[in-house]
């Protein structure tokens, strides 16, 4: 698409907005009706494509992606009405007689840049809470998942208005264009370098910007813990999407007393989930690219390999690996994994966790595997993280009850649900002043009576 195009594009939403015609709730719910028919009605065509770009099975497709992505519209359709309302609030007695409230209100012309691994999901999740807030949308796609890129281009157009929402394909030099526009609004899902940058060209414009990164995000597992159960969640949650996820447990912190205990249950549960022959396994996925699989191949020691280790290039599929006795100054634990390796290391007691840390930038996600309630309160009040489990992995996420997100370097701002459409609202503070009084004390002159009675209102 050249600028031209974009151009074009920008400036019919920005007409469309200013016309007031996302205004209406009947409006957005129609929008949001909408796609949510023709979703359903492309749910083969949404699964072949996940599975081009990434192998995904059909079942991992509905389960993580198409599934979810309906769930949320429907809470969106269900609760629109009632996160619109306006918000009454006190009024102070200084400005008696008034009524004072807040009012959501939509920003404008907003931009979605979604990534590659949840590609589906991450478009059509916060699309549908724009729209539900009463904004346009200009979505890009990442180009390392065409398939599902092409087929979003179709799916919304065939949903929606161009003036209201449109895809935008393309690579580098469309992310660089979008980028250099001026939107009221840019929601950015993708890695920590991507993010640094977006948020250096919405900052030349003052735009309000929602960062969705990543980081190394640690799962804990105390002696206390049920090993079997953790050993069958953390396979899940980790090898999910051959383990490119942004809230997969990235490492293993284990108590030393049940770290044999623990490797031995998750190499076991690595061949009741995925079979003795992983990369013959056809529900399980494959690496993005050439580039993601030699980068994840590097960051591999086979000395340290306790399990997997297997890579088919030609395929690009890494099987899941396990990696033990590995040192915080390995290059494994240098970077986020993104992938189907699992280093493990060991701590010894459990106020350990707190230094080891807090040293270290804020994760997505944290997990705590423990039947110790006073040190699962101790870790999730004290360590800085977006969102977490207790006793289970990933499926914080997969709720609109909660907002999901980042903090510090793992993002900023959150979505899903009621947050998704705080997310894309602005909320404007009314005072709505009665005009049936006009208290003297705030016009000059100011006299001893005018002083006396402002201390009075401003207690």
């Amino acid at each position: 698409m050249t600028e031209q195009d974009i151009d074009r594009l920008l400036q019919k939403q920005r007409a469309f907005f200013r016309s007031g015609a996302t205004l209406p709730l009947d409006a957005r719910k129609a929008a949001l009706k909408k796609l949510y028919a023709v979703i359903e009605e492309r749910q083969e065509d949404i699964a072949a494509a996940l599975q081009r770009d990434l192998g995904k099975s059909g079942y991992e497709a509905y389960m993580c992606e198409t599934g979810l992505a309906l769930s949320e519209i429907r809470h969106m359709l269900r609760h629109l009405r009632r996160y619109s309302r306006k918000r009454r609030v006190r009024t102070p007695l200084a400005q008696f007689a008034a009524a004072s409230y807040e009012l959501p209100s939509p920003y404008g012309c907003t931009l979605i840049m979604s990534p590659w691994n949840y590609p589906f999901l991450l478009t059509i999740d916060p699309l549908a809470d724009a729209i539900a807030a009463g904004n346009t949308a200009l979505i890009k796609p990442s180009a390392y998942s065409p398939a599902t890129g092409a087929l979003l281009e179709e799916l919304i157009a065939q949903a929606l208005p161009p003036e209201l929402a449109a895809v935008v394909t393309g690579g580098r030099r469309e992310n660089a264009c979008l980028l250099e526009k001026q939107f009221d609004l840019i929601f950015f899902t993708g890695s920590q370098s991507v993010g640094r940058e977006v948020l250096r060209h919405t900052a030349e414009t003052l735009t309000p910007t929602v960062l969705e990164l990543g980081g190394k995000s640690p799962c804990i597992v105390d002696a206390s813990a049920d090993i079997p159960l953790a050993a069958r969640r953390i396979v899940f949650g980790k090898f999910l999407n051959c383990g490119q996820t942004c809230v997969a447990p990235d490492y293993v912190l284990c108590q030393r007393p049940v770290l044999d205990a623990l490797v031995k249950e998750i190499v076991r549960q690595i061949g009741v989930q995925f079979g003795a022959r992983p990369l013959d396994n056809p529900a399980y996925g494959r690496i993005v690219n050439e580039k993601h699989f030699d980068r994840l191949c590097a960051l591999m020691d086979a000395e340290k390999t306790v399990c997997g280790g297997e890579a088919d290039r030609e395929a690009l599929r890494i099987a899941p690996t396990v990696m033990r006795g590995v040192r915080w100054e390995d290059p494994v634990m240098q970077e986020e994994i993104f992938g189907p390796i699992l280093p493990v290391l060991a701590f010894d007691q459990p106020e350990e966790v707190f230094s080891l840390l807090e040293s270290r930038p804020s994760p997505l996600a944290l997990y705590i595997f423990s039947e110790n309630r006073a040190y699962i309160d101790r870790v999730t009040r004290r360590c800085r993280f977006g969102g977490g489990c207790v006793n289970d992995v990933v499926i914080h996420l997969a709720t609109s009850e909660m907002g999901f997100g980042g903090v510090g370097e793992s993002g900023m701002g959150a979505y899903h649900g009621k947050a998704g459409f705080d997310a894309f609202s602005h909320r404007k503070s009314i005072v709505d002043k009665k005009t049936w009084l006009d208290l003297p004390m705030r016009y000059q002159p100011y006299g001893k009576f005018s002083r006396r009675l402002l201390r009075l209102f401003l207690r």
